[in-house]
């Protein structure tokens, strides 16, 4: 199955790069590109792409603002793309529903990957920008809910592997499963604490004190 991808960004040139880079891979294919914030949206909403590659600077709407309409649309994940590594940018991002947190310098194979894992529901930030920014936003966002019922205790080992950045394969390692079996304890931990992803599911993981054992 062909990840269809949107690249938002304001300079021809960079758009020109990512286009040409996503072109490399055969799985992947670019049904558009935008300059601008609104266009962004625009094109979401008319393509219904996988992955919006978004750039955080862009004319008119900037794209963390971009990004909060997009996601509230439906299952369209949302790539964020930077040159900043700072916390403000990926906490806003993290607010506004992205799946991802990508900076530019990284390597053409780095954002083949993140697309893919994005596109997958697996992703979270890039390597240094640490689990550390997750629990501080966490913190941030008051009041913290308690855990819902109907959570098993599976479930709620998963859930912790899970804000430790393990993959399902890891996961399935670490509690002697299947990676099959680690796959859908996930899948119903998702559709439980009605979480768009992994980012969601860390975030929720510490904001409940699941993630640093107080809960």
């Amino acid at each position: 199955m062909t990840v269809r991808v949107v690249v938002a960004d304001d300079q021809a040139l960079v758009r020109a790069g990512l286009c040409g880079i996503i072109g490399t891979a055969p799985d992947l294919a670019v049904v558009g590109e935008a300059a601008t914030g609104t266009e962004a949206v625009a094109l979401a909403l008319d393509t219904h792409p996988d992955v919006v590659l978004m750039d955080v600077r862009m004319p008119d709407m900037d794209g963390i603002e971009a990004s909060r309409l997009i996601t509230g649309t439906g299952t369209v994940r949302v790539l964020m793309l930077t040159t900043f590594d700072l916390d403000e940018y990926v906490y806003g991002a993290l607010r506004a529903g992205a799946s991802g947190f990508l900076l530019k310098d990284a390597p053409p194979a780095d954002l083949l990957a993140a697309v893919r894992v994005v596109a997958a529901g697996d992703a979270l930030l890039a390597p240094g920008i640490t689990r550390r920014l997750i629990k501080e936003f966490a913190a941030r966002s008051a009041p913290a809910p308690t855990m819902p019922t109907g959570i098993t205790k599976r479930e709620r080992e998963v859930l912790v592997l899970v804000a430790e950045g393990l993959s399902n394969s890891e996961i399935a390692r670490h509690l002697h499963i299947t990676q099959g079996t680690a796959k859908t304890h996930v899948g119903h931990l998702l559709t439980k604490l009605g979480a768009r992803d992994r980012v969601q599911l860390v975030v929720l993981a510490h904001r409940t004190g699941l993630a640093d054992g107080s809960s």
